[in-house]
């Protein structure tokens, strides 16, 4: 029986988001923006969704009297991320094995 896919992750952008930040200490908002494609309406959306339900951290601050987000992915993003792709993995080997 498979896994269950979390919805949450199972969107496009907010999967998208979550890779990037897997890999990076923290990203600010123009990186996301740049890296994803996505508007910024989009991706503001996106992050905040992320971010209620635990999986992000989002800091906002000025540089330069230039307002700065910062995204850090949290330990519950970590782990939420690391189940997605085992399950994914889990369908892809089901594959296989047809």
């Amino acid at each position: 029986m498979f896994k269950e896919l979390d919805p949450l992750l199972h969107s496009q952008l907010r999967l998208s988001i979550m890779s990037l930040l897997i890999s990076v200490k923290s990203a600010t908002f123009n990186f996301l923006l740049e890296k994803t494609g996505a508007t910024r309406g989009n991706i503001s959306v996106q992050l905040k969704k992320l971010e209620e339900a635990g999986y992000l951290e989002i800091d906002k601050s000025f540089q330069d009297n230039y307002p700065l987000t910062t995204c850090r992915i949290t330990p519950k993003g970590i782990d939420a991320f690391e189940r997605y792709v085992d399950a994914l993995r889990d369908y892809l080997g089901g594959a296989e094995k047809a």
